[in-house]
């Protein structure tokens, strides 16, 4: 097998590992294809290319996140790890490992740990690299290295949630979210937040943002009834997918093009955590990006339009129903207002 041969076999690994160290799909694939040209031109064949390339992308990754650590500090806003749609590295017996570090609840965990701790729980817990391998990768001792991950499994598990929900379950709730957000039935959204829900937005100030956090479920479903119109205004559709390994949609304007993801958090049969991926720099991988802010500014025409069509027309007193395209109460009639679900 040739050293090009090798390295395409093992790219989903790379990517898999890097990932998880930067949360960044742009910065995993750039630390890859820098493994690469140092692989290309390393004078002799390692004994293990895997062990080899795994080391590599390890400590190329432990520099990046270094530096990354202090332009986050500067970040406009809170800082989500760009969504994933898809793991391209699978192994069956590390399947459970590989699903509960994806999740976008493990990246956020993962960047309170240190890079060294990072890097070691990440080979260690998650890839099962051994002991030698590990310390061979990050420069430290085997007995260094198993402290610091205890270190950071005790910090992982102390902030993992106790009762998330199985996948099934999971997905079937996300369908009804996101059936009753189709339909505007406000009512049906409230019932699937949990009473302390939070909805977190990364905009980077790159794109419209209201505000940083929403807490309680009063407050969450607020902001749902406001994106409700706004949505239907622009003819945008919601599509059901799993967003690191987990229920999400993806938000797209009457073009296709991406404007938004959300990441969801189920613990204990509700939505806990609605994260929203708004910062188009984090969603080019996706495909086409949306201008978020000209998709609002045709909203906002399109409310202002309908205001004035509805204020000079002659309309029936002490009708039942609210205006067409707002949210409505699960017990009154009304019809769908956003684009579908797919």
């Amino acid at each position: 097998m040739t050293r090009v041969e090798e390295f395409q076999e093992l790219r989903p690994l790379l990517f898999s590992i890097a990932y998880r160290l930067l949360g960044s799909v742009s910065e995993a694939e750039d630390a890859v294809q820098e493994t690469w040209l140092r692989y290309e031109a390393a004078p002799t064949a390692p004994a293990s290319a895997k062990a080899f390339l795994a080391a590599v992308v390890t400590r190329i990754s432990i520099d990046v996140l270094r530096s990354a650590r202090v332009r986050r500090e500067a970040y406009v806003g809170p800082w989500l790890p760009e969504p994933l749609l898809t793991d391209p590295y699978q192994d069956p017996e590390r399947s459970a490992e590989l699903a509960d570090s994806l999740s976008m609840a493990a990246l956020l965990l993962l960047e309170r740990l240190s890079p060294l701790e990072r890097a070691v729980f990440v080979l260690r817990e998650v890839f099962g690299f051994g002991f030698p391998e590990v310390a061979s990768a990050v420069g430290r001792s085997e007995a260094a290295c198993r402290q610091l991950v205890v270190r950071a499994r005790r910090h992982m598990e102390a902030g993992r949630p106790r009762f998330e929900t199985d996948r099934d379950e999971r997905d079937e709730l996300a369908g009804r979210f996101l059936g009753a957000f189709r339909d505007g039935d406000l009512d049906g959204l409230v019932e699937l937040l949990a009473a302390d829900v939070q909805m977190i937005g990364d905009g980077g100030g790159k794109a419209p943002q209201w505000a940083d956090r929403f807490v309680g479920a009063e407050n969450v479903a607020g902001v749902l009834a406001m994106l409700v119109p706004l949505f239907a205004r622009i003819a945008a559709t919601v599509e059901q997918h799993q967003v690191n390994g987990r229920p999400g949609a993806i938000f797209r304007d009457r073009d296709g093009s991406v404007l938004n993801i959300w990441a969801f958090e189920i613990v204990d049969g509700r939505i806990q955590m609605i994260r929203s991926v708004n910062n188009p720099d984090k969603l080019g991988h996706m495909g086409p990006v949306a201008d978020a802010r000209a998709a609002l500014r045709e909203a906002s025409q399109a409310r202002r339009s309908t205001h004035g069509l509805l204020k000079g027309a002659t309309a029936p007193q002490n009708q039942g129903t609210g205006t067409a395209g707002h949210p409505r109460r699960a017990n009154r009639p009304g019809r769908g207002v956003v684009g579908h679900v797919r």
